[in-house]
């Protein structure tokens, strides 16, 4: 909600819920079902399993380490199945690595 800058009233309508049922979800009276897991991760960009282990439903999974980049390899294939085959994920990933290594350069050379 953070990211996309809206409101619980937003997400709930775009997941198809109810409003009050987000605020539970925020104060922590109740956690999401697997099925609002699901539409959640596809909302937000987010494996699904990551989110359904923040909601407890699996053991908290562990952040994978640059090589595999499964968030984005996941998202890959569920936003675009047919247009991006494994060499272009592939190379997209590269690409990201390469990025986020300049980026820690310059951080480290520029305290």
């Amino acid at each position: 909600m953070r990211r996309r800058k809206c409101l619980p009233s937003h997400l709930a309508a775009a997941l198809g819920i109810s409003h009050t049922t987000v605020l539970r979800w925020l104060t922590g009276k109740d956690v999401p079902s697997v099925r609002s897991c699901r539409r959640l991760a596809e909302y937000s960009g987010v494996s699904p399993q990551m989110v359904l282990s923040i909601a407890g439903h699996l053991p908290m999974v562990a952040e994978k380490g640059p090589d595999e980049w499964p968030e984005f390899r996941e998202y890959a294939r569920q936003k675009y199945p047919d247009e991006l085959d494994e060499d272009m994920v592939t190379m997209i990933e590269d690409l990201i690595e390469r990025r986020r290594s300049k980026r820690y350069e310059s951080r480290k050379n520029n305290p």
